[in-house]
C-alpha cells in the first residue's frame, strides 16, 4: 500500500447525522441510525473502508446515503448520471453529514449490484461523447449488456474507472466468481496507488482481506473496526470450508 496516500486527505472523512429523523421514517428503525447516533460520528481513516454486518443493519442504505450526498445518483452512475427508474431509494442523505477532505475527487462511479442493468441501459442510451466520440468506448467498447454480468462488472472498472477518484460500491461479489473478486482486489489496488478512495458494502470474506482496509461491522447494537478475521462472514465461511460435510448435516437435521 502507498503510505503516501494514506497519510493524505481522503475525498470522504466522516459521516454524522445532522438532524432528527422522523419517528414515523422507517430508517429511525434501522441498527445503522441507532449506531451513528450512539457514536456521533464516524470517521473513515483508510483508502479502503469495507462496511460488513448481517441483512438488515442498514450496510446498503448507508452506502447509498453516502453515494448521494456526494451527488451521485441514486442508482448508480457517475455525478453526470441522473435517468430513474423507480423510486426506491431512502432519503437518509437528507439527514447526515459527509465531511470531505480538501481535495476533490477528479473520477467516480457509484455501482449498485440490484440496479446496474439500469444503469448500462442508460449508457447505452447515452449521446455520443465529446468530438464525437461513443459513450461505450469508455466502457470497453462493447455494449454492457452483451456480456455477462461478471464480465460487464470488470469491463466497467478495467475502463471507467480511471483513478484520482471515489468509487463507492455496494455489494460488488453479486456479479463477481471468486477468481473475478481477487481480480478486482487487483484492481482496487492500482486505483488507490493512483489516489483513490473506495468505500465498500460487503459480504465476501475475500473482499474484506483488502490489504489495510478498515473493515467496520455493524451490528443490532454497535458500528466499529474490527479484523476482518473476527467478522461472522470470516468465521463461518472458515469453519464451512473446513467441515463441508459436517456443517450441511447439521443444517438439514
Amino acid at each position: 500500500m502507498d503510505n503516501e496516500w494514506i497519510n493524505k486527505d481522503l475525498y470522504v472523512k466522516k459521516i454524522s447525522l445532522s438532524k432528527k429523523i422522523p419517528s414515523e421514517n422507517y430508517l429511525k428503525k434501522l441498527p445503522v441510525i441507532s449506531n451513528l447516533k450512539k457514536i456521533g460520528e464516524l470517521e473513515l481513516t483508510k483508502p479502503v473502508t469495507i462496511f460488513v454486518g448481517e441483512n438488515g443493519v442498514g450496510k446498503s442504505t448507508l452506502i447509498e446515503g453516502i453515494a448521494m450526498a456526494m451527488g451521485f445518483n441514486a442508482e448508480g452512475g457517475t455525478i453526470n448520471f441522473n435517468f430513474s427508474t423507480k423510486e426506491s431509494h431512502s432519503n437518509l442523505n437528507e439527514y447526515i453529514t459527509v465531511s470531505r477532505g480538501w481535495r476533490k475527487q477528479k473520477d467516480g462511479f457509484f455501482l449498485r449490484a440490484e440496479s446496474f442493468y439500469n444503469v448500462a441501459s442508460n449508457i447505452e442510451d447515452l449521446d455520443n461523447g465529446p468530438g464525437g466520440t461513443p459513450i461505450i468506448v469508455s466502457y470497453g467498447g462493447v455494449s454492457l449488456h452483451k456480456q455477462s454480468h461478471g464480465e460487464s462488472f470488470m469491463a466497467l472498472v478495467e475502463n471507467r474507472f480511471s483513478g484520482n477518484g471515489l468509487y463507492i460500491l455496494d455489494e460488488p461479489e453479486a456479479a463477481l466468481s471468486p477468481m473475478k473478486l481477487m481480480q478486482l482486489i487487483c484492481h482496487i489496488k492500482k486505483l488507490v496507488d493512483n489516489n483513490s478512495q473506495f468505500i465498500i458494502s460487503t459480504h465476501s470474506p475475500i473482499l474484506m482481506t483488502f490489504p489495510d482496509a478498515e473493515v467496520i461491522e455493524i451490528t443490532h447494537e454497535d458500528i466499529k473496526s474490527v479484523n476482518y478475521k473476527e467478522t461472522e462472514h470470516f468465521l463461518i465461511t472458515k469453519r464451512f470450508m473446513n467441515t463441508p460435510e459436517q456443517m450441511i448435516k447439521d443444517l438439514l437435521r
